[in-house]
C-alpha cells in the first residue's frame, strides 16, 4: 500500500512553518492518543502515522531530504542524535509525543482522563558508552559489555511476594482522583496511588530475597554488535535489556552510546580519511613516486609530478571508511614538504648555489585589487 505524504497526514500546505506543523500534530495527536481511544486500532494507526510526519518535517535536515527525494530521502537521514537500527512503533510514537508535548501527570490532565491505569511499570532505559577505535570502525566489530541492571527476582519470580489483593486506597484502580473548585470551575486532578504506586494491588507477604521489589540487581555481560561505518553521536539500541519493571513490570531498554577514539594518524571527515605526509624537497621539485599510508597497514603507492606545491592534496579512490548505508570514503594526503632544521657545511653551500639561480625564487608576490586598478588607470 502506497505511504501518505507527510504534509497531507499533517492537513498542512508544503510551506507551513514550525507553529503550523506543530498545531497540526498535536491537534491530531491528542484526539488520535491511544489513552482516549483504548482498543481503537484506527485512531492507534492515525496517531503513529502523524507522529511518524511530525518527526520528519519538524526538523529541517530530515524535511529537506523528504522535499527531495519523499519517503526514500527521510528514511535515508539518521535520526537525531544517532541512527536509530530499528523501526518507528507505537512505544516510539509514545515517546516521542510525551518529549514534546506530556511530562509527569501532563495527559492526564489535558485529557481529564484515566491515565495509565493499573499494572505493573516499564522499568527504566539504561546507557552506556562504547568507545571504538577507527579500524574497528572500519571493519565493524562485535564488543562485549558488563552492565548492571534490575533483572527478575528468581525466588519470587518477579511477584514480589505471595496473597495479592486489591489496593484499598485506590481500590484496585492504580489511581487516585480528587474534585478541585477554582474561578474557572471544576477541575479533576488524576495522580497514582501512593500506596501501590499505580499497580492497583499490594502484599500480604514481601519477598526477602527483593524485598517487594520483584527484581534484584545483576551484572551481566552482553554482546553487542557493531556494523562498519558508525561514527561519535551514534546508538544502538538493546530492547528488554534495561532494567525490568517493578512486581513484573516490563523492562526498558539499554542504550549503547558509540564513542570514537582519537587516531594518531589519521583524521576523519564522514567516510573519508585525511593525513599529512611530508615531502622531501627533491621530490616535490623533480617528482617521484611515495608511499602514503593506510589505514590497513599496507602502504600504497602514489605519483608525485614535477613542481608539486606544499600543501597539494592526493586523493586515494576508496582507501577511506565505509558507508554506513553503503559505498566507500577516500583517503586524503596532504603534501607538506619538509624543510631540514640542521644542515652541514656541504649542505649548507649547494643549497645556497641552488638558490643563486633563477629557477629556485619565488615569483613576485601578485598585485593587489587596488594596484591593479590604479595601474589600469595610469595606463
Amino acid at each position: 500500500m502506497a505511504r501518505r505524504d507527510l504534509y497531507e497526514v499533517l492537513g498542512i500546505p508544503r510551506e507551513a512553518g514550525e507553529d503550523e506543523i506543530k498545531k497540526a500534530y498535536r491537534k491530531i495527536a491528542f484526539e488520535s492518543h491511544p489513552d482516549r481511544n483504548p482498543g481503537d486500532k484506527a485512531a492507534e494507526q492515525r496517531f503513529k502515522e502523524a507522529t511518524e510526519a511530525y518527526e520528519v518535517l519538524h526538523d529541517p535536515q530530515k524535511r529537506a531530504q523528504y522535499d527531495r527525494f519523499g519517503h526514500a530521502g527521510a528514511e535515508g537521514a539518521p535520526p537525531s542524535g544517532g541512527y536509530d537500527f530499528s523501526g518507528f512503533d507505537l512505544a516510539d510514537a509514545l515517546r516521542a509525543f510525551m518529549r514534546d508535548f506530556g511530562g509527569e501527570g501532563g495527559l492526564d490532565d489535558l485529557f481529564g482522563g484515566r491515565g495509565r491505569g493499573p499494572g505493573p511499570r516499564r522499568g527504566d532505559d539504561l546507557q552506556v558508552r562504547l568507545k571504538l577505535t577507527l579500524e574497528e570502525v572500519a571493519t565493524g566489530v562485535e564488543k562485549k559489555i558488563r552492565v548492571r541492571h534490575q533483572r527478575t527476582c528468581k525466588v519470587c519470580d518477579g511477584r514480589g511476594g505471595r496473597g495479592e489483593t486489591p489496593c484499598s486506597q485506590c481500590e484496585g484502580r492504580g489511581q487516585i482522583r480528587q474534585v478541585q473548585q477554582s474561578f474557572f470551575g471544576q477541575f479533576v486532578n488524576i495522580a497514582t496511588c501512593p500506596r501501590c504506586h499505580g499497580e492497583g494491588r499490594t502484599l500480604r507477604e514481601r519477598c526477602r530475597e527483593c524485598s517487594g521489589d520483584g527484581r534484584v540487581s545483576e551484572t551481566e555481560t552482553i554482546a553487542v554488535k557493531v556494523p562498519p561505518g558508525v561514527a561519535s553521536g551514534n546508538f544502538i539500541p538493546l530492547r528488554g535489556m534495561g532494567d525490568v519493571g517493578p512486581r513484573g513490570g516490563p523492562p526498558g531498554d539499554l542504550i549503547v552510546l558509540l564513542e570514537e577514539k582519537p587516531h594518531p594518524v589519521f583524521d576523519r571527515d564522514g567516510a573519508h580519511l585525511m593525513l599529512d605526509v611530508p615531502l622531501s624537497f627533491a621530490t616535490a621539485a623533480l617528482g617521484g613516486t611515495i608511499e602514503i599510508p593506510t589505514l590497513g597497514g599496507q602502504p600504497a603507492s602514489a605519483e608525485v609530478p614535477a613542481g608539486t606545491q606544499s600543501g597539494r592534496v592526493i586523493r586515494l579512490r576508496g582507501r577511506g571508511l565505509p558507508g554506513l548505508r553503503g559505498g566507500q570514503g577516500d583517503l586524503l594526503a596532504r603534501l607538506i614538504v619538509w624543510v631540514p632544521t640542521k644542515l652541514s657545511a656541504a649542505e649548507r653551500r649547494k643549497i645556497e648555489e641552488l638558490g643563486r639561480g633563477e629557477g629556485l625564487k619565488p615569483p613576485p608576490p601578485e598585485k593587489s585589487l587596488f594596484e591593479r586598478v590604479k595601474d589600469a588607470f595610469a595606463g
